[in-house]
């Protein structure tokens, strides 16, 4: 990560890395927070209840980060701090009726408008964006996507550019409950060209623990 982010020219301050918890094991995670790192993410609502319950520490700050089902919201939103996949009406409005505070929340883009991908299309972001003006209880602070697996770097580069580009368009627009200020893109294998781009929040599983457990 370090050397990502010297690469880039960037600080490592500058970056947040989201351990990616899921099928670890507890023991696993406690060695992580050992270590000093903070966040983590799960993208299952029994992976985040056993971790949670195995890492009961209060500095801990957990994300969730998979598409997560209306009829879950109220079991999950009130656990995380931080929700990377923000993508429909519906959704939005659960969250707001079920959270006790507000949430930061990334809406999730499908910049390359892959078919297998969840998220909105670049045309439809602002528009979603702006309408969440009405729920106090969403913060959007960011924007988060996923590039394919077999992208090509150039491909990948370009993915993370664009949302990038898309995530100050929406900055510039000063909105108050829209801030977005971030980015969550890259991940075990491409966080270094995600970071290159831009990336504040990078999201790292098998990678990470592969690094931990050397």
């Amino acid at each position: 990560m370090e050397a990502a982010c010297l690469t880039a020219g960037r600080k490592r301050e500058d970056v947040t890395v989201v351990a990616v918890t899921k099928t670890k094991p507890a023991e696993q995670v406690e060695e992580l927070y050992r270590l000093g790192y903070r966040h983590f993410a799960e993208n299952r609502l029994e992976g985040l209840i056993e971790k949670q319950a195995a890492l009961p520490q209060e500095d801990i700050i957990w994300h969730y980060i998979g598409t997560l089902q209306t009829r879950k919201v109220k079991q999950v939103i009130n656990r995380i701090a931080y929700f990377h996949a923000l993508d429909r009406p519906s959704l939005a409005k659960e969250i707001n009726e079920r959270a006790e505070q507000p949430v930061s929340c990334f809406v999730q883009v499908n910049v390359t408008g892959e078919s297998s991908k969840h998220g909105l299309s670049a045309s439809e972001a602002i528009p979603f964006i702006k309408s969440l003006e009405s729920f106090p209880n969403i913060l959007v602070v960011g924007l988060m996507t996923m590039a394919p697996i077999d992208a090509t770097d150039v491909e990948l580069r370009q993915c993370f550019k664009d949302l990038k580009i898309m995530q100050e368009q929406v900055a510039a627009l000063n909105l108050a409950h829209a801030p977005c200020t971030e980015t969550s893109m890259g991940m075990s294998q491409d966080y270094p060209i995600a970071i290159a781009e831009g990336a504040t929040f990078v999201r790292v599983g098998s990678a990470f623990f592969a690094e931990t457990e050397a």
